[in-house]
């Protein structure tokens, strides 16, 4: 199956930062989030792959099609949302998106009504009248008015309440169904562990990993020892070790360890990123 997206060596330089060779996949119907602490380089890749900023080089291609060749093309079957999502506030939704479809010529208005309705939104609202929640909702729908198969999702969460993030990932799950490709960048790694397939982490501008969630967490246990002295007499290779009220605790790949006053379980995605962000390789 040919890939929604497929990214082969992108790089961009600014001064003090750098994206180097960054290579992924996303295969059509699955979601993939995309992690990384702020300022690893999450917003560049995303801005990059859709020429917001030029990339320095590296092949981008949507749906097998090279992006640079098929840009119009391209667009017309994807669609971007950033968290934070700013609009002409004093105009009602209802102007905002009459102008917004002149520019797809696959705006279909019997989905775009369905959506106004999903996601209960009223055009005759302005957006500054929206909670955060509902904007991102509003931009999701005009994504979607126009068939979009894969949408780009940068921080799309950020600055929700909890309630409003879990609704949003459950149409995350909806759209999936209904053969949507999602790919999104998050902080939040527990809105990971409720819906995405898979993950990709950049660290320092640099893909570090990029592979199904699964596998990816079950590489790691957290084992917490009584001390520092306790976990570097154990004998293991331990990632990112760190000490706190509890003892010393550390990344192993040890699945079957066990040591009288150690207690080892499976490690979250987040305790996984909090290890390993200081450590030089995976």
């Amino acid at each position: 199956m040919t890939p929604a997206l497929e990214i082969q060596k992108l790089c961009k330089s600014y001064s003090g930062f750098q994206l180097h060779d960054v290579c992924f996949s996303l295969e059509e119907g699955r979601i993939m989030g995309f992690i990384g602490r702020n300022g690893a380089g999450k917003t560049t890749t995303l801005k990059s792959i859709l020429h917001f900023v030029a990339p320095d080089s590296g092949d981008i291609r949507f749906f097998g099609q090279d992006f640079c060749a098929h840009e119009r093309e391209i667009k017309e079957k994807i669609g971007f949302v950033s968290g934070g999502v700013r609009f002409y506030n004093k105009k009602k939704i209802k102007t905002i998106s009459e102008v917004t479809k002149a520019f797809y010529r696959n705006w279909d208005d019997a989905a775009y009504r369905m959506y106004l309705k999903r996601f209960h939104l009223d055009e005759s609202k302005t957006p500054d009248a929206l909670s955060e929640g509902m904007k991102v909702k509003y931009a999701l729908t005009l994504a979607l008015s126009h068939h979009a198969e894969l949408l780009i999702l940068d921080e799309p969460t950020s600055g929700l309440d909890p309630v409003s993030r879990e609704e949003l990932l459950d149409e995350f799950l909806k759209l999936q169904k209904e053969g949507v490709s999602i790919l999104f960048s998050t902080h939040i790694t527990s809105d990971l562990e409720k819906c995405a397939d898979d993950i990709t982490y950049i660290r320092n501008g640099k893909i570090v990993a990029s592979e199904p969630l699964a596998d990816f967490t079950d590489r790691y246990r957290l084992a917490v020892f009584p001390d520092e002295q306790s976990a570097q007499n154990s004998g293991l290779m331990l990632f990112g070790q760190k000490s706190d009220k509890r003892g010393c605790s550390a990344l192993i790949t040890d699945k079957s360890y066990k040591a009288e006053n150690v207690t080892v379980t499976k490690a979250t995605l987040e305790q996984i990123m909090i290890h390993l962000d200081g450590e030089e390789m995976l």
